[in-house]
């Protein structure tokens, strides 16, 4: 092996990478637009949205409620909500979003409370629809303060103190920092853009350098050449590696600015339940060290994958099955409860997913991270090898 020979094909692969326009966009616009986007971007429009759905007038439908002029009446006296008449065909109006909730008011509901019964009233709704829930809650809300009231009533009547039936407080206190708790919050997207760009930064120059070599008809030109097949295959190896390093540098970058920036602002959302989102410099840097084995693995798989293609189509048709087995476990740290434990820490990407979450979140496992980074190392290591293995059987480089 030559270290001359593999920085000759590197600056070669270079020179002709720099001038692709699909390698420019996937290693530098997108790292720099995806992290703005997601946290300025989708934050701005997930607030505006919910706003609006809280704003605009509910549709409520009341059935039955014979009897009971003090619910209805307050019902319709409620702000942001129509009455609409009753329907048989409620359940599926609410489904299909015609109006957001439904209440049913059994028949002689006042008069049931006055004899000393526990009537229900039931409040019908699309569970997971903003709008329905909106909708809902406010009706709950104000069936909620009635019966607070009667309840009051009856103990003055009886000449007794409220306290007897609310003895003592309950309350909950925050005692994390806001920056951990908007870390812990929203820190799984972290994980999953930077694995996600880790990979798109790669392949397309993986595609280009193999299958997109053999479409030229350039391939056979590159191995008459007189560098060796191991420094051949290290030099395309470290262009696609540099290619995936400059695009997590970038989208490292990238959320760190954006991150600041909400942070200097107050967040993603105004008042005391704000998400404060910060990332220190040390955060950055031990991401950016565990993103290194993530991008060598990932380089050397794509060459790998894309060397058995015959055309840069074909290539693309292969590396789609990857992006899924890439996305499936990245996704991981999305997920609710899920947290990072010695088995879990073997788990390729899945392990760097919930590790940066972690680590977005100010929590740093020191011994979880000597490990996912020994095992992530020991994957590229093997990565590699198949790479190179595979470049030097001529079955597979002229595949027809």
């Amino acid at each position: 092996m030559s270290l001359r020979n593999a920085g000759i094909v590197y600056r070669k692969e270079f020179t002709e990478a720099i001038r692709d326009r699909r390698t420019l966009v996937s290693t530098i616009l997108v790292p720099l637009l995806v992290f703005p986007l997601l946290t300025a971007g989708f934050g701005y429009l997930s607030l505006k949205l919910i706003g609006k759905a809280r704003t605009e007038v509910q549709r409520v439908m009341v059935l039955g409620g014979a009897g009971s002029p003090d619910i209805l009446q307050g019902i319709r006296k409620l702000d942001s909500i129509e009455v609409l008449p009753p329907a048989a065909d409620y359940a599926q109006r609410i489904v299909n979003k015609e109006i957001q909730a439904a209440v049913d008011v059994p028949p002689g509901f006042q008069a049931a409370l006055a004899r000393g019964d526990a009537p229900t009233i039931k409040i019908y709704m699309y569970e997971g629809e903003i709008k329905s829930s909106f909708g809902a809650e406010r009706v709950e809300k104000f069936l909620s303060d009635y019966r607070t009231q009667l309840t009051q009533r009856r103990l003055a009547a009886a000449h007794l103190s409220p306290s007897l039936l609310k003895p003592f407080e309950v309350q909950q206190e925050n005692v994390a920092p806001p920056e951990k708790v908007g870390g812990a919050a929203l820190g799984g997207v972290v994980g999953y853009v930077v694995i996600l760009l880790c990979l798109t930064g790669a392949m397309y120059p993986a595609m280009d350098l193999t299958a997109g070599e053999k479409e030229r008809g350039t391939m056979e030109t590159i191995l008459t050449s007189p560098v060796g097949r191991t420094d051949l295959v290290l030099g395309k190896f470290l262009l696609v590696l540099s290619a995936s390093l400059f695009t997590a540098v970038l989208s490292v970058f990238s959320m760190g600015a954006s991150f600041y920036l909400l942070g200097k602002t107050g967040g993603l959302v105004a008042g005391p339940g704000s998400l404060v989102l910060a990332i220190s410099f040390k955060a950055v840097a031990v991401v950016f060290l565990m993103a290194l084995p993530v991008a060598v693995l990932f380089s050397a798989a794509l060459l790998s994958i894309a060397l058995f293609a015959r055309s840069y189509k074909e290539a693309q048709t292969y590396l789609t099955p990857l992006t899924f087995l890439v996305v499936i476990p990245a996704i991981g740290s999305l997920l609710p409860g899920a947290e990072l434990n010695a088995r879990l820490a073997l788990v390729p990407i899945l392990n760097v997913s919930l590790l940066c979450k972690e680590i977005v979140s100010g929590t740093y496992h020191w011994n979880y991270i000597a490990l996912i980074f020994l095992s992530a190392c020991l994957y590229a290591a093997a990565a590699v090898w198949v790479a190179v293995k595979l470049f030097q059987r001529e079955s597979v480089l002229f595949r027809s």
